[in-house]
């Protein structure tokens, strides 16, 4: 807009002065010359003559040039880089299957994971809802919401969460406990998507008062349209003793709605309205508006007040603990038909009470019927089972936004930031861990869906379908999913860029590998059965982009290869450079990262790729042309002797990365200048010696990918080999699971950096032993003369896994993202439910394909 005006003005003062020559000094020339000779006139006209006509000849020309370039290379809209380009396939949500009733089924739910308790629709601007309280620590009060250790709430997370319609949630917060529940409700005269209902009940240790702070619950629960819908307050909010009614909305979605509040005591009600576009920084808004309170009035209260046409209302409730409270949401009111004063009796009080407890027998049922654990394991183990469930379902969220994706090397695009946005996308996803990683990651979502699927098939196949329409062009599927200003707020800057070089581990093939195998054994109805088959038979085209993503950009030099994008080649502070697009990041591998690289877990993954696709082009009896390819590629990369020639070291017995490698390589401080030649010292990397093309020498998970996979022959003398490593204390085993690195390894539990402590160099990592013990109880299971072996380690390492989870979770109230490797404590981020999950298919001795 500026620019243009500013070519106007030019065209502008060029054009008046042309004006000003032809009316002034040249026409007075003129008539100058009109009284001399004729002579003098004609020869100047005709020099005039000349030159228009000269002029006009070039303006001529370039027009012609012009139009005939137009017609040769007409104008086109400048091209999307292919990194941003959609994959050019019909979409998986698209599927009937996915369509009507079960997208309804599924619209409202407790999808906000990075709040203690949040509620939201499966839309992109969504009316969204959630709780906040405060607590008291230390004389102080200080107000909770979002999911953060530094509240260091003693307990929380899902004990039931059905995934659909119902939830129930402990919170252990210093001395006060906060129930909450959750529970939806589709009704005639409901509105799209159905009712909900929310009951808190607010408990504390009355014995342990040491104050009045102590004896009054503060909780505050809020209603934001992120569309930035005004929200209006309602009629009964002057006087809560007479009515319920809070706040009434109306929305395109679900028509009119009403929230309204119940108490079972007698409840303190305040409020306060606010209108901003940044609902992840409410909190802040909250804590201003009591602070200004407090400062003025000296109490502890909202300011029942609300700006013009607020789209966030924020209710205080308030009351003598112990305390209950229901808050019930219906939709599609303001039509004759919308019962809600019927709708309201049964979603509050003592109906939904019985409601709540008709669900929870349904979960517990619902539990055994899956994993069969009352006749394998103690109640304490049942607890747990029920939590990892639990917590997986409640963790599952749902995003809208726009991946932040690094520019591609020698792009042309003139680009003033360092990336492109990718097209606008939901996801709908489990997630690791609510207070530490609450959005999607591809790799880990793999191994949710190990779990998921056996509790709900069609809650897996929509994860799956969401994650797969991620896809761009190439086939390329961003890791990390950073999607809108809730996700972005929790993550720092310098993580927030995907790069499309770099891949991540393919694990979604772990699960449809399951779900074809789980189809071929008729483990599912046949409505379920075609469900997975219609999604399987549109996925293909998706999946077979993907393994040729990797296949092309992953590839290494020697035949059946592959190496790890992505490692830094002039880092001067890393021991041994990360490889993060691995999963295993501080793994160790070749201490020089170069395309010499072999890493045998990768290897590894594209063989479970590209079988799983030769499986599903079967499963069709496709007559793709990639069908005889995928088979050989399958055939080529379980072929055992190319295997060992590649990876195996007969002196050690195990399977190792190759690459550039030497040992000697260590960190050194080193003195530095600093600001005003301030000295100051630094951790730096020194090698010791010249690097050489090696096998190299770190035992630990990426070794036992060959086990996993299941390439090894039952009668072969390696399987016992692998047996040894896995048994042996000295290098892998402890009393409480697999070390993910030997002890013998020269990096075990080393630091990477001055800041960068051990993360997959020797604690105990639960999906890589869910893998192994799976791969140990399929050797005890086949005929071989080691069967018996792997049974009896097999047994050991599954109580040592179980045993200590459990202790963790009933000791500390959480399950842990690793343990450690000596004493078998929780370590990492708490509130792990993500693939630490897997613990109760170990329960439940479930292994997919067994």
């Amino acid at each position: 807009m500026t620019g243009s005006g500013r070519r106007s003005s030019a065209r502008s003062r060029i054009k008046s002065k042309t004006d000003a020559n032809e009316d002034g000094p040249l026409r007075n020339a003129g008539d100058h010359r009109r009284n001399t000779t004729r002579d003098h006139t004609s020869l100047r006209l005709l020099n005039v003559n000349i030159k228009m006509l000269l002029g006009f000849t070039v303006f001529t020309f370039f027009i012609i040039w012009f139009l005939i370039n137009r017609l040769v290379n007409p104008d086109q809209e400048p091209e999307t880089p292919r990194v941003i380009t959609p994959f050019p396939a019909p979409k998986l949500m698209d599927l009937p299957m996915f369509q009507g009733e079960h997208k309804e089924s599924l619209y409202w739910g407790t999808y906000r994971p990075h709040v203690y308790l949040g509620i939201r629709a499966r839309t992109p601007r969504s009316l969204v809802a959630g709780l906040m309280w405060l607590g008291v620590k230390d004389g102080r009060y200080h107000l909770r919401h979002v999911c953060q250790d530094s509240d260091e709430l003693s307990k929380y997370g899902w004990s039931r969460h059905n995934g659909h319609d119902f939830g129930h949630q402990l919170l252990v917060d210093q001395d006060l406990t906060l129930e909450t529940s959750f529970l939806k409700s589709k009704g005639d005269g409901s509105g799209y998507g159905g009712d909900w209902a929310v009951r808190l009940d607010l408990q504390s240790e009355e014995s342990r008062w040491t104050n009045d702070m102590q004896r009054t619950g503060y909780l505050f629960f809020y209603v934001a349209d992120e569309d930035g819908n005004a929200l209006s307050l309602g009629r009964d909010m002057f006087d809560i003793h007479e009515g319920s009614l809070l706040a009434i909305g109306s929305r395109a979605d679900i028509g009119g709605w009403q929230l309204h509040l119940k108490g079972m005591e007698s409840l303190e009600v305040h409020y306060s309205g606010f209108r901003t576009p940044h609902i992840h920084n409410l909190s802040d808004l909250v804590l201003e508006n009591l602070a200004a309170q407090a400062a003025m009035f000296n109490r502890l209260q909202l300011s029942d007040t609300s700006v013009s046409s607020p789209n966030i209302l924020v209710f205080q409730i308030s009351a003598r603990i112990p305390f209950k409270a229901d808050i019930a949401f219906v939709s599609g009111t303001g039509v004759k038909t919308s019962r809600v004063e019927e709708r309201l009796s049964s979603l509050t009080g003592t109906s939904l009470t019985s409601l709540l407890k008709e669900k929870q027998s349904e979960f517990d049922a619902k539990f055994e019927n899956c994993f069969k654990m009352a006749a394998k394991l103690d109640s304490e183990s049942v607890v747990v089972g029920k939590a990892a469930i639990g917590n997986m379902l409640g963790g599952i969220g749902y995003f809208y936004g726009q991946s932040k994706v690094s520019l591609p090397k020698n792009t042309k695009l003139k680009n003033h930031d360092n990336f492109l946005l990718y097209w606008p996308a939901e996801l709908y996803t489990a997630v690791p861990s609510r207070p530490f990683f609450p959005r999607g990651f591809l790799w880990d979502e793999g191994f949710h869906q190990l779990l998921i699927w056996h509790w709900d098939v069609r809650i897996c196949l929509d994860i799956l379908g969401h994650w797969l329409d991620l896809m761009n062009t190439d086939g390329w599927i961003p890791r990390e999913q950073i999607l809108g200003a809730e996700a972005l707020s929790k993550v720092p800057e310098e993580f927030v860029l995907q790069h499309p070089t770099n891949g991540n581990p393919p694990t979604l093939f772990l699960v449809l590998r399951e779900l074809i195998y789980a189809i071929k054994k008729n483990k599912f109805t046949a409505t379920e059965s075609n469900e997975i088959s219609s999604f399987l038979e549109r996925a293909l085209v998706r999946l077979e982009a993907w393994f040729q993503w990797f296949n092309t950009t992953q590839s290494g030099k020697e035949r059946s290869s592959y190496f790890w994008h992505g490692r830094d080649t002039t880092t001067i502070r890393e021991l041994n450079p990360k490889t993060l697009s691995s999963g295993l990041d501080d793994y160790p591998r070749a201490s020089h990262p170069s395309e010499e690289e072999r890493h045998l877990d990768l290897r590894c993954w594209m063989l479970l790729a590209v079988d799983s696709l030769h499986s599903i082009a079967e499963l069709f009896e496709s007559s793709s042309e990639h069908k005889k390819e995928y088979g050989s590629t399958a055939t080529l990369l379980s072929d055992f002797k190319i295997l060992n020639q590649l990876h195996f070291d007969f002196a050690y017995g195990a399977y190792l990365d190759f690459g550039n490698h030497t040992e000697k390589v260590r960190l050194s401080w080193k003195e530095i200048k600093v600001g005003n030649n301030y000295p100051a010292r630094e951790l730096v990397r020194e090698v010791l010696e010249k690097p050489e093309l090696r096998l190299v020498p770190h035992v630990g998970y990426v070794s036992l990918f060959p086990f996993m996979e299941k390439i090894i022959p039952p009668d072969s003398w390696i399987l016992d080999k692998q047996l040894d490593l896995i048994s042996n204390r000295s290098i892998l085993w402890t009393d409480y699971g697999l070390r993910s690195l030997a002890k013998t390894s020269s990096l075990y539990m080393k630091h990477n950096t001055e800041h960068d402590p051990p993360y997959w160099r020797g604690p105990i990592w639960m999906n890589m032993n869910y893998r192994i013990l799976a791969a140990l109880y399929y050797y005890s299971q086949v005929n071989g003369p080691y069967r018996e072996r792997a049974e009896v380690i097999y047994d050991k390492l599954r109580g040592n896994l179980i045993r200590n989870v459990v202790r963790n979770y009933h000791q500390t109230g959480f399950l842990w993202e690793q343990y450690d490797q000596k004493k078998g404590k929780g370590k990492g981020a708490r509130l792990f439910t993500g693939w630490t999950a897997l613990v109760l298919l170990i329960m439940g001795e479930v292994y997919g394909e067994t």
